[in-house]
C-alpha cells in the first residue's frame, strides 16, 4: 500500500525517518476501525499502541471530556485539588488489591515508572537507610524512555545509545513461557535460584525490584505464570525488597482481569498505571503505593517530602476521561474476559502451522513467533515486511520484529477478530516462502 508523500515536519517515534515509508493520514476512527484520508478503512488490531480500550471516538468518554472542559480544564496540582482527581483516586484504590492506597498522578507510563523508582529510593533514605540504592529487573524488560526508566530496562536497542549515563541494575532471566511448555517450571526455578544468589550476597543494597507482571510487552509479548510471580514475591519480601509492578500495558483488563496483580494473586508495594487509564483519549498516569511507603514521606521534616511533579499532574480533563473509562469497564468487563476464549480457539487452529512457534495467550493478548531461523529480534527485516503486508489488507498490526501479536480494543466483535487471524495466516504463508 503506497501513500502520498507530504511536506511533513513530524519526527516520528521509534522510526528511522530516512528509510521509513510515507505515513497514512488517519481522518477518523469509530469502534475498532480507522478511516484514512483516502477513504480506506483499517482494523485497529493493537489498540493504537495498546491504549484504546473501548474503541475510537467512544461517545461516553467524549461527552465526559466535553463536560469537564466546560467546567474546569486545569488547576495547579500543588496545594489544590478537584473532584475528578479525588473520585478517580478512590476508584483506583477500590479496584487495586490492598494495601495499595495512595495515588500520585503524572502524564505517561515512563514518568509513572520514574516516580516509582524515586519513591522506592527515598523510602529507604527517609528512614535513615543509605545503602539501598540498587534495583533488580528482568532480562528483556522495557519500562520507558526517561533516564531512570531506561536504566531499569534491560540493555537493548532502546537504550544502548545512553548506556554511559544510566545507573547500574542487576538483571535476572525472565522465564518466558507459552502454550504446551514442558520446561516452564525448570526455567522458573533457575530464575529464582539466580535471584536468591544475588539476594544472599547483597540484599542490603537493593531498594526494589521492578517488573512487568504476566506479560513483557516490548520484549515480544513474553509471558510468565502467576505461580512464578507468587514465589518471586515471597522471596523478595523475605529479604525486605520493595516490589514495583509496571502495569502500564497490562492494567485495566488486558490480562483478562482488571489488573495483572489481581490475576496473579500478588500484592506489590508500588504499581505504575497509564496507557488504558483514560481509554486512550488523553495522557494520564498514576503511581499507586502502599500506606507503608506513603508513611515514610509523611513527616514534619520538609526534606522528607517527595519533590516531584508535572504541570499537568491530575489534569481534570484526563481524570474525567479516566472515570468514564472505568465506568465503561464496569459495564462491559465481560468483553475483556471472554476474549481469551476466542483467542484460544483461533490459536488451536494455528497450532499445526509449521511457520509459527511459541503460541501464547494472556487475556486479551495473543502472540506468536514467526520462524526466521537463528536471528530473531526487534530489528529483523521481516517486521516491516509483515507490517506493510498487513496494512495492504486493511489491518493495523505492528509486529515486534518476528513476533506477531494481537491486542485489540475490547469492542471488537468475533467476526473482526477471526478476520485478523485469517489475515495473519495468509500473510505468514506469503512471507515464509522468501525466508
Amino acid at each position: 500500500m503506497s501513500f502520498p508523500t507530504r511536506d511533513s515536519r513530524l519526527w516520528m517515534p521509534y522510526t528511522q525517518m530516512k528509510t521509513a515509508p510515507a505515513s497514512p493520514l488517519v481522518r477518523s476512527g469509530k469502534g475498532a476501525v480507522l478511516e484514512l484520508e483516502d477513504g480506506r478503512r483499517i482494523l485497529d488490531c493493537i489498540s493504537s499502541w495498546w491504549v484504546t480500550l473501548h474503541g475510537h471516538a467512544q461517545p461516553e468518554i467524549a461527552r465526559a471530556i466535553c463536560a469537564q472542559a466546560n467546567e474546569l480544564e486545569q488547576v495547579i496540582p500543588a496545594g489544590f485539588t478537584h473532584e475528578p482527581a479525588e473520585q478517580l483516586a478512590h476508584r483506583l484504590v477500590e479496584k487495586l488489591p490492598p494495601p495499595l492506597s495512595r495515588v500520585f498522578y503524572s502524564d505517561n507510563g515512563s514518568t509513572a515508572v520514574e516516580i516509582a523508582l524515586k519513591m522506592a529510593l527515598q523510602y529507604w533514605k527517609n528512614q535513615g537507610v543509605q545503602n539501598r540504592t540498587r534495583f533488580l529487573s528482568f532480562s528483556g524488560s522495557y519500562h520507558g524512555d526517561t533516564l531512570g526508566a531506561m536504566s531499569v530496562g534491560a540493555p537493548s536497542l532502546f537504550n544502548e545509545a545512553f548506556r554511559e549515563v544510566l545507573f547500574e541494575v542487576d538483571y535476572v532471566p525472565f522465564p518466558a513461557t507459552f502454550r504446551d511448555d514442558a520446561d516452564a517450571a525448570a526455567r522458573e526455578s533457575r530464575t529464582l535460584q539466580r535471584l536468591e544468589l544475588l539476594l544472599e550476597k547483597k540484599s542490603a543494597h537493593y531498594a526494589a525490584m521492578i517488573l512487568e507482571p504476566l506479560v513483557q510487552g516490548a520484549a515480544g509479548m513474553r509471558l510468565c505464570r502467576s505461580t512464578f510471580l507468587q514465589r518471586l514475591e515471597e522471596l523478595l519480601q523475605h529479604y525486605g525488597i520493595l516490589v514495583i509492578y509496571d502495569e502500564v500495558m497490562v492494567g485495566f483488563g488486558r490480562t483478562g482481569e482488571w489488573f495483572a496483580c489481581g490475576k496473579a494473586g500478588t500484592r506489590p508495594d508500588l504499581i505504575c498505571l497509564a496507557k488504558g487509564l483514560t481509554g486512550g483519549f488523553t495522557p494520564l498516569a498514576a503511581t499507586v503505593c502502599t500506606e507503608q511507603v506513603y508513611d515514610a514521606f509523611y513527616s514534619d521534616d520538609p526534606r522528607k517530602a517527595l519533590y516531584h511533579g508535572h504541570s499537568y499532574c491530575a489534569n481534570p480533563i484526563g481524570c474525567a476521561a479516566a472515570l468514564a473509562s472505568m465506568e465503561l469497564l464496569e459495564k462491559t468487563q465481560d468483553r475483556f474476559r471472554r476474549m481469551a476464549s476466542w483467542h484460544d480457539e483461533k490459536m488451536s487452529d494455528l497450532a499445526s502451522n509449521s511457520h509459527l512457534h511459541h503460541l501464547r495467550i494472556c487475556g486479551t493478548i495473543a502472540a506468536m513467533d514467526l520462524d526466521v531461523g537463528d536471528a530473531p529480534g526487534y530489528l529483523h527485516e521481516v517486521g516491516p515486511i509483515l507490517r506493510e503486508r498487513f496494512l495492504e489488507r486493511g489491518f493495523l498490526l505492528r509486529p515486534l520484529g518476528n513476533v506477531i501479536y494481537i491486542l485489540p480494543p475490547y469492542c471488537i466483535d468475533r467476526t473482526q477478530l477471526d478476520s485478523i487471524y485469517d489475515c495473519i495466516e495468509e500473510v505468514v504463508a506469503e512471507v515464509s516462502t522468501s525466508l
